[in-house]
């Protein structure tokens, strides 16, 4: 099994370099968080300071909310939303059409080029409490050279075609949560995984080309985490966190490699991979782990290399240098520790009072960006010391931001529940 890691291994290694030379500005942000699912980007030049009038190089009006991620290949954006359903908590309106949309727009100057119209096939939860605050898009979609894939919950996962046309749909489960639906696919190779630990309880591999499924693992307890790859001796394996675990899998055929103590409570925060090292944090108790990757059976006592009592309960960290930054998605708090000790370097609070962080951070260009749901999007220095550089918000939108910023061509795309924003020269 360890040779099949190392072959599917150097196969996604070659696949995410071969994405990348497609055109000059290819596959610079395919999935959720960019490459690797890191939330990093080397690329330079991106502002640090905006408002309404300056440095907003395009603004999209989209045709419903959503909290889910933008997405850039080449020269388009791909981004989701919902409509017909849920856009007023008092006036929610029918729920059988409810639809989710997937959009493709200009990189170059934000045009929609194409709308593909989804139509809920199964029931979703109603729209109220928990689920009103997060909608029915909260899943980024991931894209490859063939096709667009997308998770829409109950609906199942979809791929399109780049032209918009649907190529495939595949349940992968129907039942549903108050908090509703989260994940996003993780594309290894010819499969599209995905954790599916609300509809189904399970950790799914599906077919790129045809959506059939390729393996199941079972036991995914009250989980929103996206999983990670980890490379570990010129191969790769699958990390996920679930309800009091962080689970190692191999990624071609789901065979559990090994398993961690983890967090005691249900978790959100998707997982981030540095070389072998995988970092998660989460839960009610704010808690941050990192567990090396590569062992077999219970690893707890081996590959545990620390554990702290610091944590966010939905917004998911980021690895800059030798350091792990994260914000507390209520307090208002960002942390930085040493990522190989757990040392903390810093906690500080951020000012203006932030409000609620549901968006996971970006570590670019010598600086991290944390954006807030309501109050705007803070750049700090990416440093072990704290330092505010600036506070950005647009004044003339008041709409909700739960989406994380990807880059694209040295320029911020930050998305609100109304809205789409390009910002930089």
């Amino acid at each position: 099994m360890r040779l099949r890691s190392k072959v599917i291994g150097a196969m996604i290694g070659l696949m995410w370099f071969g994405l990348s030379g497609l055109t000059a500005e290819a596959a610079d942000w395919p999935q959720f968080r960019g490459p690797g699912g890191r939330g990093q980007s080397d690329q330079t030049g991106l502002p640090a300071q905006w408002d309404a009038a300056t440095n907003i190089a395009w603004k999209t009006e989209l045709p419903g909310p959503g909290g889910s991620s933008p997405v850039v290949f080449g020269d388009k954006i791909f981004l989701t939303c919902y409509s017909g359903y849920g856009v007023e908590e008092g006036n929610p309106g029918d729920a059988s059409q409810l639809k989710r949309h997937l959009l493709c727009l200009s990189r170059k100057d934000g045009k929609v080029l194409w709308d593909a119209v989804q139509p809920s096939t199964q029931e979703e939860g109603v729209y109220q409490g928990f689920t009103a605050l997060h909608g029915y898009a909260s899943s980024t979609p991931a894209v490859d050279a063939d096709a667009i894939y997308v998770f829409f919950g109950a609906t199942g996962v979809a791929a399109y075609t780049h032209d918009g046309q649907p190529r495939w749909l595949t349940t992968c489960g129907t039942k549903t949560h108050s908090w509703g639906s989260a994940t996003s696919p993780l594309l290894v190779e010819n499969l599209v995984i995905v954790n599916a630990s609300v509809e189904s309880g399970s950790l799914i591999a599906l077919d790129t080309k045809t959506g059939r499924e390729v393996w199941r693992q079972p036991g995914m307890e009250m989980s929103w985490s996206t999983p990670a790859l980890a490379k570990v001796d010129g191969g790769w394996e699958l990390v996920v966190q679930i309800k009091r675990k962080i689970l190692g899998f191999d990624p071609a055929s789901g065979q559990p490699l090994w398993s961690c103590q983890g967090i005691d409570d249900y978790v959100c925060p998707s997982v981030v991979t540095e070389g072998d090292v995988a970092y998660v944090i989460g839960a009610r108790r704010a808690t941050a782990i990192a567990v090396r990757a590569g062992g077999r059976g219970d690893v707890t006592a081996t590959h545990k290399l620390w554990e702290i009592n610091k944590g966010s309960n939905v917004s998911s960290p980021v690895v800059r240098g030798d350091y792990l930054y994260w914000a507390h998605e209520s307090r208002g708090t960002v942390y930085c520790v040493d990522r190989k000790s757990g040392r903390e370097a810093y906690e500080e609070r951020l000012s203006p009072r932030p409000g609620r962080i549901y968006a996971s951070p970006l570590a670019a260009d010598g600086k991290l960006y944390y954006v807030s749901r309501d109050a705007g999007v803070f750049v700090l220095a990416a440093k072990p010391e704290f330092e505010l550089l600036a506070h950005n918000k647009i004044e003339t939108d008041s709409s909700i931001f739960n989406g994380s910023p990807a880059v694209a061509d040295g320029r911020l795309l930050l998305r609100s529940d109304r809205a789409l924003y390009c910002i930089g020269q």
